[in-house]
């Protein structure tokens, strides 16, 4: 295809997702190190464009280079317990100085304005407050954290009320008490807490972790996150109770894993972890339906299940391309709605991968497997396997034990599958004088 028409797909293909991304709440976490990153103002360009198409953003940063860096020129030490920072009223200073800075710094960027710049016209509003009130973290294992802190409480009616006014909402690390005290926070645990106050639909962290599993090297693949995670596999991950063919958790991702499993238990619709080294990376995970990322949802994305009226559109996408090249048999949309009932689809976080449908001859104690199709782009995976199973299932369930099918193309998949080459003289009665000598399928009939 030419540049113009790979343009236009794209641009059509990402339509669905401006659609159910408008209005929503995305609650968006990135580490100190990030921000020192020279692809930070591409990230920036990235969150504008996301505000334009109607997001709801909060941005909770972290400052863990930023602050250690101003301990080393004060030259403080300071002593970690269960790997937090004991931040003592000398280190406290260090960090409202260096998360400040920081937190100035985001903010001057994302109210850029350049010409010829992604940020042209951006006019995008700032806005921040005492939205975090937080409590000390306490004795541990006898060492006092004192102004070391943990999110009591988030302010979520005035951070939905700057949202409504098309606020992009920037958090730091710091919350602050009733008492007027002022607590060291860490990145995860604010933009957590903050995304289960406002019932978001997605909470997103860019961490140092590898970008793209299928391109790991052999070694890292050890290390490399599944695409998607439910979150009791994740437990089983973090608990380190999966087969040994499973991935371990890094221990730099293992906090950031932990918080965001946690939020999907409390409400949150979907957390993803995203490297920050891949360019863009925000825009690849929410933007394609592969992402680059793990995405960690409550249940599994991929169902199998009758088929809707509204599934129409999603069924004629997927089988239109086949039937005009001969593979099945042309079926107009009222013809499809008329028989939608026929027809299983296998669906994946909303769009339809692939479909089948199963047609009974109750008189002659035979079904046939009908319409079977899978999107080009989820072929090998054994989706067709999955919906051929589940075919037979609902053959047997109606006291059927005789399945065929007719097919121009895929004779050795389904005899691979246990069906045996007939011919049209074995069909039943009513297929048989329906059959279409000048398309010569094949026919193939399973004994279940």
């Amino acid at each position: 295809m030419s540049p113009t028409t790979d343009f236009v797909s794209w641009f059509r293909s990402v339509a669905p997702y401006i659609h159910a991304f408008r209005g929503k709440v995305f609650v968006i976490g990135f580490s100190g190190e990030m921000i020192t990153d020279a692809k930070f103002v591409n990230f920036i360009h990235d969150i504008n464009l996301l505000a334009s198409l109607g997001v709801r953003l909060v941005l909770v940063h972290g400052a863990r280079p930023q602050i250690q860096l101003r301990l080393d020129e004060s030259q403080l030490e300071t002593q970690t317990v269960m790997g937090m920072r004991v931040t003592d009223p000398a280190a406290l200073q260090c960090v409202k100085e260096s998360v400040g800075r920081v937190h100035h710094e985001i903010a001057a960027l994302l109210s850029m304005g350049l010409p010829n710049s992604p940020m042209a016209n951006a006019s995008i509003r700032v806005t921040s407050g005492n939205f975090v009130t937080a409590c000390p973290q306490g004795v541990i294992q006898g060492v006092d954290l004192m102004h070391t802190g943990k999110v009591r409480k988030i302010n979520a009616q005035a951070i939905h009320s700057r949202l409504e006014q098309g606020d992009v909402v920037l958090i730091s690390p710091l919350g602050y008490s009733p008492t007027g005290e002022i607590f060291n926070l860490t990145m995860e645990n604010v933009a957590t807490e903050v995304a289960i106050a406002l019932n978001a639909e997605k909470l997103i962290f860019l961490l140092d972790m590898l970008d793209d599993t299928a391109a790991a090297s052999e070694v890292d693949k050890s290390t490399a996150l599944p695409r998607e995670l439910t979150v009791a596999e994740s437990k089983l991950l973090l608990e380190n109770k999966t087969p040994a063919t499973k991935p371990l958790v890094p221990d730099a991702i293992r906090p950031s894993l932990q918080y965001a499993t946690k939020a999907c238990e409390m409400g949150v619709a979907r957390t993803h972890l995203i490297s920050r080294h891949n360019d863009g990376a925000i825009l690849q995970e929410l933007f394609t339906h592969h992402g680059i990322g793990t995405m960690i949802s409550r249940e599994t994305l991929q169902a199998l299940r009758k088929a809707r009226i509204e599934d129409v559109g999603g069924i004629l996408q997927l089988i239109e391309p086949l039937e005009a090249e001969g593979i099945l048999v042309r079926r107009g949309r009222e013809l499809l709605e008329i028989e939608i009932d026929r027809f299983t689809v296998l669906e994946h976080d909303g769009i339809i991968l692939g479909c089948a449908a199963l047609y009974p001859f109750p008189e002659e104690h035979a079904c046939e497997l009908a319409c079977l199709a899978i999107h080009p782009d989820y072929r090998d995976f054994g989706h067709g396997n999955r919906l051929l199973k589940h075919i037979e299932n609902q053959t047997i369930s109606q006291g059927i034990h005789v399945l065929f099918v007719l097919t121009t193309h895929a004779t050795h998949w389904f005899i691979e599958h246990g069906f045996t080459v007939a011919t049209p003289a074995e069909l039943p009665k009513v297929k048989q004088n329906l059959y279409n000598y000048q398309r010569r399928s094949k026919v193939l009939i399973k004994h279940l």
